[in-house]
Formats: C-alpha cells, structure tokens, sequence
C-alpha cells in the first residue's frame, strides 16, 4: 500500500505538469490556426507487411534519385502527423536535392489518443513485435522497392519518435547504419506509465554498462553498430535533458568508447560534441541547444542549408538539425537536384500543422517564417489500465496514456 501511495502521488504531480504543457501547447497552436493545411508531399504505403503495430507507411520519393538511394526514415512525436513534421522538419526537402528515400510511420488515434508512438510498452519495443515490427516492415518495402542500399538506412524522431528511434536502433542494429535522436530517452527507459513518467520530468540514471547491456540484449547483433547523433534543448521541460546524457551514456558504452568525447567544437553557435572510434571515424556526436525548450531544431530560411518551417515544437533556433544529421550521415555529398523552395503561400501554410502537444512553451518560435501544421501524438502509456481511484485515471487522461 506504501508503494501503491507513492505511485499515486507521483502520477499527480505529474499530472500537473502534463496540463501545464497542455496549456502551453494549446497557446502554442493558436497562433498558427486559421489558414488552411499544408499540401503533404508525403504518398500512404498499404500492404507492407502484417502491420502488428497497426501504423500508416508514408513515403517520399523525389523525382531523381541517387543510384542505389539512402533511405531516412522518420518518426514523429506527439500530437503531429507524418506530413506535418515532414513539413516542418524539411526532410523531404533534402531528400529532393540529395537523391534519397523518406519514410515515414505514422501513429493512429486507436492505438493513442495522443498519437504517440508506444515507446515503453514491451509489447511494441521489442524485435519483432508490435510497433517495432511494423515499422520493420515498412523499412524492408521501401527498401525493396526503391533498390535502396541496405548500407545506408537511417532513422530519425522527435519526443516520443525520438525514443521509439532508441527502440529502433537497440531492436534492429543490422538494419540502421545510424540514428538521430532529438529530445527523446535511451532504449528501455520506461516500461510503465509511471516509469515513463519518471524517465521524461525527472530522468533515469544508470551505469553506461547498464544501458550498454540493455541494448546488446535487445537482438543477437554483436556489432558493428549504428552511429548515433543526439539532440536536446537545454531548456525542455517535458523530456528532462539529462536524458540526453544517458543516450550518450548508452551508445558509447555499446561502442566500446570513452565517456569523454575525441573533440569539442561549436556549429552555427551551438555546443557540439564528438566521438570517435579507433579508425578514426565519427560514430557519436551530440548538440546542446541552449535556450532551447521542447522539439525540433530548425534554421529556417532561404540559403541551401536551411529547411522546413517554423512552428510548435519545431522551433527556429539558427541550426538546421535535419540538414546537420545528413551530412553526420553522410547524405550531403554531391547534389543530385534543387530543393524545391516553398512559394510564399506554401510557407505561409507550413504553420498550419506544427505540434501543439509536444514542447513546454512556444519558446523559440521567431523568425517571421511560419510552420505547417503538425497534428502528432504524445508518450503513450496506455494499454495498461490503472483503475486505482479517480487520480490516476485522469493523471492518465490528461497525459493521452488512456483512452
């Protein structure tokens, strides 16, 4: 009963913190409403497997492709949509003028009210099961398809895109050359509502073996393994930065590295750090965005590495961190088209979409360039189903880890 106590406080004070961010996202969303949706660029993928997860495959694929083309695969985070954190995060963008494929999973409403994608369920973080399994699926269609190189498969996310990204590069080591986590939490972070709620307002702390240990057990891979490049604002209230460090903690250990980094250096005004294994090459990196609240770091504009727009949780802060995790991939070598710039009318509805559920404040939304409209889906707890007392119920409700 003690401990049935304290889970009880626990889930309601965090529950204040969620309608906190709430609030804030729905301030956020209002000055963005009143135009009319973005045009998605993005195609919807049926038949690629047996879907356990139950997700919509969206993809992109520009009008010239590289031979062989890389294929990106992106996941976005609450309350947003495929085509709108697409819209926002301008991969689509780069991949008209670098020559690869995009895809995208999407969350469905039935799976959770807040469109989350499930990061700390079991049943959908494991191989070959449940989210995890799906989106495998869509990788290997597009793949297929495409004739994309297997050695240059990617995968991307934001919030609880970034930590299902975790997920995806723990479960499939063979399949992803590399990852791109940004503001999300490390593989088995959570495995319950209330550890995710632990994990995102107060962060989880554990050896770098610990963690090391829990993504060598999550598949037979023994190596090599996917280079991983992490991302966080230093400011983000709803997924505690320390979070960050822990990621780090994580993939350095799985990489047999030193806990401190080969170098440090600065991009576009921002911390950087790196990681470097004995040949040489990068294998982690990592940006601190200073100020930053809660999302998707983007420098909005017109020069060739700028992309995406502007809006909640995607937030213009002077760094593009779509076009800086290409070239972290090794995506941006020679162009093999233009980026087709947005007419004025286009990036005037690009606000419309931009995620309202996902970040503590509308904080670094300036520039004059406005964001699509994301519709995406928040950390979903909720398959488990807590009927302890009226607290936790609507602790649950209020987070969209129950329906």
């Amino acid at each position: 009963m003690q401990r049935l106590g304290k889970m009880i406080h626990q889930l309601a004070r965090s529950r204040t913190q969620w309608e906190g961010l709430m609030k804030a996202a729905g301030a956020a969303k209002s000055s963005f409403d009143g135009q009319p949706p973005a045009p998605s660029r993005l195609t919807e993928v049926s038949g690629f497997g047996s879907n356990p997860g139950n997700l919509r495959m969206l993809t992109y694929v520009p009008e010239i492709l590289a031979p062989s083309p890389a294929l990106v695969v992106v996941l976005h985070g609450c309350t947003q949509t495929a085509a709108g954190y697409d819209h926002g995060s301008g991969w689509s963008e780069l991949a008209d003028r670098y020559g690869f494929v995009v895809l995208y999973a999407e969350q469905q409403d039935a799976n959770n009210p807040k469109r989350c994608f499930n990061w700390f369920q079991l049943g959908d973080i494991q191989r070959d099961r449940g989210e995890a399994c799906s989106i495998r699926q869509m990788v290997e269609h597009a793949i297929r398809a495409h004739e994309v190189d297997r050695s240059r498969v990617f995968v991307t996310g934001l919030s609880a895109g970034g930590a299902m990204t975790s997920t995806m590069l723990a479960a499939y080591p063979e399949v992803f050359s590399g990852g791109a986590i940004i503001a999300g939490l490390p593989y088995h972070s959570a495995t319950s509502v209330a550890e995710a709620f632990e994990a995102m307002f107060q962060g989880k702390g554990r050896s770098a073996k610990e963690w090391g240990d829990l993504v060598r057990g999550a598949s037979s891979h023994e190596g090599p393994w996917p280079k991983v490049s992490v991302w966080h604002g230093s400011a983000d209230a709803t997924v505690k930065p320390m979070n960050a460090g822990e990621i780090l903690k994580q993939w350095t250990n799985v990489h047999g590295l030193r806990a401190n980094p080969s170098r440090s250096d600065t991009v576009d005004g921002y911390p950087h750090r790196v990681w470097t294994n004995a040949a040489g090459e990068e294998v982690i990196e990592e940006y601190v965005i200073t100020g930053m609240a809660h999302g998707t770091p983007l420098a909005v504009g017109d020069d060739e590495n700028s992309y995406g727009a502007a809006g909640p949780f995607l937030l213009d802060v002077g760094i593009s961190s779509s076009y800086r995790i290409a070239k972290f991939w090794g995506l941006t070598g020679r162009p093999v088209g233009a980026v087709k710039k947005r007419t004025a009318d286009e990036s005037a509805r690009k606000n419309e979409g931009a995620d309202p559920a996902h970040s503590d404040a509308p904080k670094a939304i300036g520039r004059k360039r406005t964001a699509r409209r994301s519709h995406e889906p928040r950390e979903k707890a909720a398959r488990s189903v807590f009927d302890v007392n009226a607290v936790i119920t609507k602790a649950l409700k209020a987070a969209g880890l129950m329906k």
